[in-house]
């Protein structure tokens, strides 16, 4: 049991650590940077965006009732350009991770090994958690080097900056060792 609620509590801790890249990523730009997309076979970060919400939403609605991808799901139409400005994509932002923190915080510990189905594939709670675990932080991924690429020099990194290893893990290693989560002290300094 105590396992399943450290399970539980870390990837909270993951999923926020992860949320809040994305935050501050996103906060850097100007609103019309959101819209920017390279070439054809690139996705803006707005249509990120719209990904990363229909992809919640689907997943973590009923999700220990009904499958995970929903039929009023329109994957396809989530990579098509509908937002219009910073607001609505903010908007659509937090409506997804709303509804996946709210699935997430509603698990107990003896639900993990429930099976539940993303298209019709059986998968515990537990690989559920761990399929979005993977899946979230890649897409906050190219939010984060997309807008570091659209800010250049005026970015201000979210991890440790560059030519700062030494002094970090220095500061790191003048601490007694500690039992905690990795994102506690980083997410102390994104906030």
């Amino acid at each position: 049991m105590e396992i399943n609620n450290s399970y539980l509590e870390s990837v909270t801790k993951q999923f926020l650590y992860y949320k809040t890249l994305g935050e501050k990523a996103i906060e850097q730009l100007e609103p019309e940077q959101l819209f920017v997309a390279v070439n054809e076979d690139t996705n803006s970060i707005a249509t990120i965006i719209q990904h990363l919400s229909g992809n919640m939403l689907s997943r973590w609605t009923d999700f220990l009732t009904t499958d995970g991808e929903k039929e009023w799901r329109n994957r396809d139409g989530e990579f098509e350009a509908s937002l219009h400005n910073k607001e609505e994509v903010l908007a659509l932002w937090n409506k997804g991770w709303e509804c996946f923190f709210k699935a997430l915080h509603s698990v107990t510990p003896n639900q993990l090994s429930t099976i539940i189905y993303i298209r019709n594939e059986g998968h515990t709670v537990v690989e559920a958690i761990n399929r979005q675990l993977a899946h979230y932080p890649y897409h906050i991924g190219q939010i984060v080097f997309y807008a570091k690429m659209l800010k250049q020099s005026e970015w201000n990194s979210l991890s440790i900056p560059k030519n700062k290893s030494n002094s970090y893990n220095a500061d790191k290693f003048s601490k007694e060792k500690s039992i905690k989560n990795f994102t506690d002290d980083e997410l102390n300094k994104l906030q």
